[in-house]
């Protein structure tokens, strides 16, 4: 069966014209105006392959999702230099903290600087801290401490920003920042990221641990963090106590994955 999250439709594919998200998030529709099922930040580069009434039918570059978007949240396609690297940043009207702030920027953001002046980038949205920013390809080298970063962040269903957030959004936020390719939606990180692991063994920090409907992440053999609707944040949790508490919604535990990787112990 067709999964219309990863494959265009193409009873509605009219064009093929590359760009990229101008505006600090926004949502991704499965119908024009309709339920939001993830979103999209800024810098996110995407192909528009339809245009009706104000909205764009999309496929995102990062994870190939497909869906719609506000037109006016697309502008030109422009090749990037840096990434957002705290869990927000400013962008100001002057290289200077006390000027007006023009726009906000969630971690994962990118941009492209123009040039340099007192610590300071310059752009195209204003003056950002040289402090907030990596170069693009820039590596991550350990999953939990960018999730940690998104530690209080809201709980929003399909959100992917510092400003709001769910469990599989938490996830390909760290996945992506540490060079893991990773899908958009929890079913298909629970088929995509990583080994299986028979039931009984350890927790290791970096793994996934997935449920119907939700997926988290291990810091320590017995805390996971997670992006949940039980506290509506991210949130750290003693492995042994979700396990007990989410069983009583949703169920057992559906997988147990592991990233082929030595860099965490």
């Amino acid at each position: 069966m067709t999964d219309f999250r990863l494959t265009p439709d193409p009873s509605l594919v009219s064009q093929d014209e590359p760009g990229q998200i101008i505006t600090p998030v926004t949502d991704l529709c499965r119908v024009p105006g309709g339920q939001r099922d993830r979103q999209a930040i800024y810098g996110d580069h995407l192909t528009v392959l339809a245009k009706m009434d104000g909205w764009s039918y999309v496929q995102l570059g990062k994870d190939g999702y497909c869906g719609y978007v506000s037109t006016r949240s697309i502008g030109a396609q422009v090749q990037p230099t840096h990434t957002v690297s705290a869990p927000a940043t400013h962008a100001y009207l002057k290289p200077d903290f006390k000027s007006p702030d023009q726009i906000s920027l969630s971690f994962g953001s990118q941009i492209r600087v123009l040039g340099y002046q007192d610590n300071f980038a310059r752009t195209a949205l204003g003056y950002i801290p040289m402090q907030h920013l990596n170069p693009v390809g820039t590596v991550a080298s350990d999953l939990g401490n960018v999730a940690e970063q998104f530690l209080g962040t809201p709980y929003l269903w399909g959100g992917n920003s510092r400003w709001g957030i769910d469990c599989s959004g938490l996830v390909q936020a760290a996945c992506l920042a540490c060079r893991i390719a990773c899908p958009g939606d929890s079913d298909h990180q629970l088929q995509q990221l990583g080994t299986h692991l028979p039931p009984g063994n350890d927790f290791k920090r970096g793994d996934f641990l997935c449920w119907k409907g939700h997926i988290a992440l291990v810091l320590e053999p017995d805390l996971l963090i997670h992006a949940n609707a039980h506290k509506m944040a991210v949130t750290l949790e003693p492995i042994s106590a979700a396990i007990e508490r989410i069983a009583k919604t949703d169920g057992a535990m559906t997988g147990h994955k592991r990233i082929a990787s030595s860099k965490w112990p």
